[in-house]
């Protein structure tokens, strides 16, 4: 619609087929001669769907971020984010210090952010990724553990995962 912005006719003719299907009930039910120009079917348009509107996040959103018992680090770190890229301004140094405080205290990330502290951002994100790939290793690593259980040895009484069962063999 940017390349017919003068021709404001034009634009009210093209502009259903930019909605979506609510929002093309929604204009097809105006009553015909309701809306004289382009500025009103804006404003008619933003009274009805303000919901659709991105209103900004308060600091104190980010501040008050706590790591949920079981959460894994790569939902926090999602939910995290979405959060801090909701709130306007810039606040940087305060992202990295938010971020660690609400870990766990026995947190190995929160631990490594302590003791060697990030410094930038792109220092801070790879930091963050190193440690959301050990956890999903682990996490994997005990999925495989749980579908293949160590099998227990009849004979020695012992388990052990990599011999075959001998009360099997002839």
């Amino acid at each position: 619609m940017a390349i017919h912005s003068r021709n404001k006719a034009l634009i009210c003719k093209v502009f259903p087929s930019s909605l979506r299907p609510v929002a093309v009930r929604w204009f097809d039910g105006l009553e015909e001669c309701s809306i004289r120009s382009f500025e009103e079917l804006i404003r008619a348009f933003g009274v009805r769907f303000v919901t659709c509107s991105r209103v900004p996040r308060p600091l104190d959103s980010l501040l008050s971020m706590v790591m949920r018992e079981g959460e894994t680090l790569k939902t926090y770190f999602d939910r995290y984010w979405e959060t801090f890229n909701e709130i306007d301004g810039d606040f940087e140094d305060v992202d990295t210090r938010t971020f660690k405080v609400e870990l766990p205290t026995k947190h190995d990330l929160r631990k490594s952010l302590t003791m060697k502290p990030a410094r930038s951002m792109h220092q801070f994100m790879d930091c963050i990724d190193e440690h959301k790939w050990v956890e999903e290793d682990q996490t994997q690593g005990k999925g495989w553990a749980k579908a293949f259980p160590k099998k227990k040895d009849h004979q020695s009484g012992s388990y052990n995962q990599n011999q075959p069962r001998r009360d099997f063999i002839n």
